[in-house]
C-alpha cells in the first residue's frame, strides 16, 4: 500500500510552504491554499514514525462531504477538491479561537467536572451529571489557537474583553457553530451515531466569515454509537466510540503517552494495516458510503498532477 508521508512539490506561483503535523500546505500567489492531507498520524502531540495508508484520504473526503453538506449554513474556504487527499481553497485570516461545541459531558469537560469544577470556559454546568450524559443543551467552550504549545480554554467574556474577536463577529461565530452542530447531529443520527462534541475553525476574507479546515472528521470530533447508548449510561459502562481513540489506547497499552523519556512502540506492518482498516471503517460508518481506493499506484505523482491541473484552471 502506497502512502503519503511527506511532500516536496514546487508549483507555479508558489509563495510559501508549511508542514503541519498531518498536513502539507502550499500557498499559491498569496491567494489560494493547497492542502495535502498526508497519511502522517499524531497522538499526544507527537507525529508517529509510520504513515497510515488512506488516512489522509479518509479525513479529506469526510471533510469535503460535510463542508458541502453545510454550505447553505455558512460559506466555506473550499474552491475545489482535485484529488481524494487534496483540497484547494481561498486564503482566509483565521480567527484566533477554535469554536468547540459539546452536547455531552465527555473528554476534557468530563475531566474538569470530575475534578469538582462546575464551569467550563465560563459556562455553568448543573450538578448531578455523570460522564457521557447528555447536557441540557449544547455548550460552546472555546479554546485559544496557540501558535506554539497547547490550545487553552477561554471564556466568551475573556475573548471579548481581550479583543481577540469583535462582539459582532463572535455573535456570528456562535450562531454558525450551533447551526453546524445541529446539522452534524442530524446527519450522524441517520448513520446510527451521536455527534458528542466537535470543533470548528473560522476565518475572514474580504470582510466575510468562512468556515475553514476540516469538520466532523474522527480527528476533530467525537462520536458515540446510538445503539445501546442509554443502556450503557444506565449501567455505567463506557460508551462505544467512533474516533481515533483506539490509536491512543494502543499507545497507552504499550507505555507511551508522549511524556519525556517515553519511546513510541514499534509500529509493525500488521499494526499499520489494522489502523488503516479502522480509518476506512470510520469513513464508511460516518458517511454511509463505501470507501474507494484510488486505482493509481504512484500516489505522489497522482497528487502532484491533480494539483497542477487544478491550479492551471483557477
Amino acid at each position: 500500500m502506497d502512502s503519503i508521508k511527506e511532500t516536496h512539490f514546487n508549483f507555479p506561483g508558489q509563495t510559501a510552504f508549511y508542514k503541519g503535523k498531518v498536513r502539507d500546505v502550499y500557498t499559491i500567489n498569496d491567494k489560494y491554499l493547497v492542502m495535502v492531507v498526508t497519511d502522517r498520524i499524531s497522538a499526544f502531540d507527537v507525529v508517529l514514525p509510520e504513515p497510515i495508508p488512506y488516512k489522509g484520504q479518509v479525513l479529506n473526503q469526510i471533510a469535503a462531504k460535510f463542508l458541502q453538506a453545510t454550505a447553505d449554513i455558512v460559506p466555506n474556504w473550499v474552491v475545489t477538491v482535485p484529488d481524494p487527499s487534496v483540497t484547494i481553497g481561498r486564503i482566509c485570516e483565521p480567527f484566533k479561537v477554535e469554536m468547540v461545541i459539546r452536547g455531552y459531558l465527555a473528554g476534557h469537560a468530563a475531566r474538569e467536572y470530575s475534578a469538582g469544577r462546575r464551569q467550563v470556559c465560563g459556562v455553568s454546568l448543573p450538578e448531578g451529571l455523570k460522564e457521557n450524559d447528555k447536557l441540557p443543551q449544547p455548550i460552546i467552550t472555546p479554546t485559544t489557537k496557540a501558535a506554539v504549545g497547547h490550545d487553552e480554554d477561554i471564556s466568551r467574556e475573556e475573548i471579548l474583553a481581550r479583543g481577540i474577536v469583535t462582539a459582532e463577529d463572535y455573535e456570528q461565530l456562535e450562531k454558525y457553530t450551533r447551526a453546524l452542530y445541529q446539522r452534524g447531529t442530524e446527519i450522524a443520527g441517520k448513520q446510527g451515531l451521536i455527534l458528542v462534541d466537535t470543533k470548528y475553525e473560522f476565518g475572514k476574507a474580504d470582510g466575510k466569515i468562512y468556515l475553514i479546515d476540516e469538520i466532523h472528521t474522527p480527528d476533530s470530533s467525537r462520536y458515540f454509537y446510538s445503539d445501546g447508548y442509554a443502556e450503557r449510561q444506565a449501567t455505567g459502562e463506557p460508551q462505544k466510540q467512533l474516533s481515533k481513540e483506539f490509536v491512543r489506547k494502543w499507545l497507552i497499552e504499550n507505555g507511551f503517552q508522549g511524556k519525556d523519556g517515553q519511546v513510541v512502540p514499534l509500529m509493525t506492518k500488521e499494526i499499520v494495516k489494522s489502523i488503516s482498516e479502522r480509518y476506512i471503517e470510520l469513513y464508511e460508518q460516518i458517511t454511509g458510503e463505501a470507501f474507494v481506493k484510488p486505482a493509481e499506484d504512484n500516489v505522489l505523482s497522482r497528487v502532484e498532477n491533480a494539483i497542477k491541473n487544478a491550479l492551471s484552471s483557477l
